[in-house]
């Protein structure tokens, strides 16, 4: 099971970025805060198990063959109706 991480305020994040923003220490200044405040989001972020990880794996490819199949029939059959309704252009008549 993913361990479960309390985030830190958000509060904090915005107040240091306010102080960052207010001494205006130029551009590279403004590159260097977004790049403490990704890392910082980055380190929130909880790695699953690899048990997780092959069941979420398994949804996503049940979903998706659901998908395909969904989409297959509706083709086959759009098709169909379209055949019926205005003849086959392939039968030379």
């Amino acid at each position: 099971m993913a361990r479960k991480v309390i985030d830190d305020p958000s509060e904090d994040v915005v107040a240091n970025a306010r102080n960052d923003r207010a001494q205006k220490r130029g551009p590279l200044a403004g590159i260097m805060l977004f790049l403490r405040q990704v890392i910082g989001e980055l380190r929130k972020v909880v790695t699953p198990t690899r048990k997780e990880l092959l069941s979420y794996t398994l949804v996503v490819l049940v979903f998706v063959v659901i998908m395909m199949a969904l989409v297959s029939g509706l083709d086959f059959g759009f098709s169909a109706l379209v055949n019926f309704l205005f003849g086959d252009p392939t039968v030379a008549g």
